[in-house]
């Protein structure tokens, strides 16, 4: 079986609230809520891969000092095996926005349960949220 290496972020705002984003129609796992971030790929480190997928999913900028690795998850889906490093990032320079038509929602770690996460995601809740 394939192992697929993601890297994502919390984005923790000044609140305490964690960001979401909704996968967006015609994307596998459509529907679902999700920690940003992505596919690490060829010669990059998952700090490397998350800074330039916050940049081009959300219009953000931020730095590896930022990024403290939290937890991971290692998740067998039915084509592939996921591993991704989640890591909490507190500063960042731009206002995160969506430029691909996913949807975005700020949240505290209680209130994820009204969200339908990616199954991947769900182990992690509880640790971000004692983190927190």
């Amino acid at each position: 079986m394939t192992v697929l290496l993601v890297s994502a972020a919390a984005l923790i705002d000044s609140d305490g609230r964690v960001l979401l984003t909704k996968r967006p129609e015609g994307k596998w796992m459509a529907g679902y809520w999700e920690f940003p971030g992505g596919k690490v790929e060829a010669g990059e480190t998952p700090e490397k891969a998350l800074i330039r997928e916050l940049r081009e999913e959300l219009g953000i900028d931020t730095w590896e000092s930022c990024l403290a690795p939290l937890t991971f998850a290692s998740y067998p889906y039915d084509n592939f095996h996921l591993l991704m490093p989640l890591f909490a990032c507190r500063k960042w320079n731009g206002f995160p926005r969506s430029s691909e038509r996913q949807e975005l929602s700020w949240a505290r770690p209680r209130e994820f349960k009204n969200y339908k996460l990616l199954p991947a995601d769900i182990p992690m809740v509880p640790i971000l949220r004692d983190w927190l």
